[in-house]
């Protein structure tokens, strides 16, 4: 078969299916168009899924009739400027677009027309373009002062089999008004305006610069539950600084719909980002548990690709090692300073299941085996300690907690003039009961904390291991037989060259010729371990990440699991001084608002919830 020179319409179709795959896609393509210009103020209307009409209205500085006819032109673009060479420097590029491949793929399969009024021209004028036959520009009508308008009507109709490939009109919409919103997310001081099939489904007006107006911005399109329980993100490392907002672990999701990642303003969906906020929560959330966090990551274009697709949402990292560890350092650093806080929906999910009492089936009197009185300790005499010794861990602070008389209101520690003082006024408040022997039931000065016992004990013996691990080197054993990891050459290398950093985890490797490694010792936590699992395992991280997660990932499995083992267990009687020896150290504890799968370790309910069970409020 001879080789033939595809025609120009062609060229334009195949190449727009690259930049143009879905009416979100052209949309989100022409809002950045708008903000390169300067707007700040976006409409946005889309029919029939975006399907049928799109229409861009901006307020930027808007383009001259000259520069019409360019603008569809394919790689026509004012967003990159040549040297005195005439040579473009792809590695410094600043504006959201600059393929100038939009423009022109919208036109070859849809009918476009734009309608723009520049600052410094008294008219405006219009092009229009179908199917990528061009008409000439001329004088229209517009109805601001500058700006642009930029209608797309019948989208793939030149195109026919690209439409069997579209969902429904419901879902587009849903894509489109997603794109809309990482878009206002990222720029917080654009207002933004979403009309779908006749019906605003977006009104969003402009906001001060800086994180209250960002944190304004994310709740209105998050909610305000996600303002509630935020966690303001914003640290530096070598050029590099990460800001934005993450939530609490209590307060994650089922799926990752809710992380959303911008690189200089543009929103991205990178493996390795997604991958680092997976690292930065794992000691918080169970594997099946995501956290939501919206982050934007600033970084000198030098060292970052965008130009790795036509569509522009993966970039490539020239150091991804210094990426991920800023934003893993950055999370947890803001996680500590959480302390014991945990997230507000906690309260909210408990009185949800609270139903009021009808007086149906009658009254039944309490007595130690009727439902809901069982276990419960604490309110008519002092709780006794029936166990052979206090909770470990705890010993120091329960010996110094008495129970001077027999109310529950004089559980207290003697203060320096040798007064009885009582912890109601500390943020997890005084130990008045245990319900169930699993429950620790304590009031503070405007409400009550419920504390599950084991949950919570199961976190301050987990943060301690840890501490003991950061602390000095981890313990090794010694294999009977060194084991012999079979590897790609180029994974056996990788891993070889790392042998330091594996050390200091526990792990000794040598190399033992090409493609292997020969595995001495393992860290001690780890047991019997599937040796050759964890060395894949590894080179399967450094591979994609750079860094030894698995490694350090099965460490942190360990000491959970450890910690539960040797956690205060559900059932067990606790003292008056125990309990609250218990809620002091989760006070001075990080991360104490929830156990080492991401389940909150206590609820709080204030003065005015309980009022509002009984009708008070």
């Amino acid at each position: 078969m001879p080789i033939r020179r595809l025609p120009p319409e062609t060229v334009n179709r195949i190449a727009a299916g690259e930049v143009v795959e879905r009416p979100a896609s052209a949309i989100k393509e022409l809002v950045e168009n708008a903000l390169d210009a300067g707007a700040t103020r976006i409409e946005v209307q889309a029919d029939g899924g975006g399907l049928s009409r799109i229409l861009i209205a901006d307020d930027g500085h808007g383009m001259a009739p000259d520069q019409l006819a360019l603008a569809i032109e394919r790689h026509a673009t004012s967003k990159l400027e040549p040297d005195d060479a005439g040579d473009v420097d792809l590695l410094r590029i600043h504006t959201l677009g600059f393929r100038g491949e939009a423009l022109p793929s919208i036109g070859s399969v849809a009918r476009l027309t734009i309608t723009s009024r520049s600052r410094d021209h008294a008219e405006a004028h219009q092009i229009t373009v179908e199917g990528g036959d061009t008409r000439a520009v001329a004088p229209a009508a517009f109805p601001g002062p500058h700006g642009a308008r930029v209608e797309v009507r019948d989208l793939f109709y030149a195109t026919p089999a690209r439409l069997k490939f579209m969902k429904s009109e419901r879902s587009e919409a849903m894509a489109i008004s997603e794109e809309i919103k990482r878009q206002a997310m990222a720029h917080e001081t654009v207002a933004f305006t979403l009309d779908l099939d006749g019906r605003t489904t977006l009104r969003l007006p402009a906001e001060h610069p800086g994180d209250q107006g960002r944190l304004k911005r994310l709740a209105a399109l998050l909610g305000r539950d996600f303002e509630a329980n935020a966690l303001l993100i914003d640290q530096e490392r070598e050029g590099l600084r990460l800001s934005g907002y993450a939530g609490l672990p209590t307060y994650s999701r089922g799926n990752a719909g809710h992380q959303y990642l911008f690189v200089n303003g543009r929103p991205v969906r990178d493996r390795l980002l997604q991958g680092a906020l997976r690292g930065a929560y794992a000691d918080f959330l169970a594997r099946d548990r995501h956290p939501a966090a919206v982050l934007f990551l600033e970084v000198d274009p030098l060292y970052v690709d965008v130009n790795v697709h036509p569509a522009k949402a993966e970039v490539r990292f020239r150091d991804p090692a210094l990426v991920r560890g800023l934003i893993v350092g950055a999370l947890r650093h803001a996680l500590a300073g959480a302390g014991h806080r945990a997230s507000t929906t906690v309260a909210d999910n408990v009185l949800a299941g609270f139903t009021a009492h009808t007086g149906a089936g009658g009254y039944r009197p309490s007595t130690p085996s009727a439902q809901g009185f069982s276990g419960w300790t604490g309110w008519q005499n002092p709780i006794p300690s029936t166990t052979t010794g206090l909770i470990p861990g705890l010993n120091e602070q329960s010996a110094r907690v008495e129970t001077a008389t027999t109310e529950p209101s004089a559980w207290a520690v003697r203060d320096g003039a040798g007064q009885a003082s009582d912890f109601i006024d500390h943020p997890l408040g005084a130990a008045r009961a245990q319900v169930h022997g699993t429950y620790i039931v304590a009031q503070t000065r405007d409400g009550i904390v419920v504390v599950d016992q084991h949950a919570a004990h199961e976190r301050l013996v987990y943060e301690r291991m840890k501490t003991q691990m950061a602390a000095g080197s981890v313990t090794r054993q010694a294999l009977l037989t060194p084991e012999v990891v079979e590897l790609d050459p180029a994974e056996a290398d990788r891993v070889i060259a790392r042998a330091d950093e594996l050390a200091q985890l526990g792990l000794i490797v040598e190399p033992f010729g090409g493609g292997a490694v020969l595995v001495r010792e393992t860290p001690a936590l780890l047991g019997d371990t599937d040796v050759q699992g964890l060395v894949r395992d590894i080179a399967d991280d450094l591979s994609e990440h750079g860094a030894a997660l698995a490694l350090s990932e099965r460490l942190g499995e360990v000491c959970g699991t450890m910690a539960c083992h040797g956690s205060v267990r559900a059932g067990r009687v606790l003292s008056a001084p125990e309990m609250n020896a218990l809620l002091r150290q989760m006070e001075a504890t990080p991360h104490s608002g929830q156990c080492n799968h991401g389940r909150p370790t206590y609820v709080e309910l204030k003065l005015h919830d309980l009022e509002k069970l009984f009708g008070r409020r």
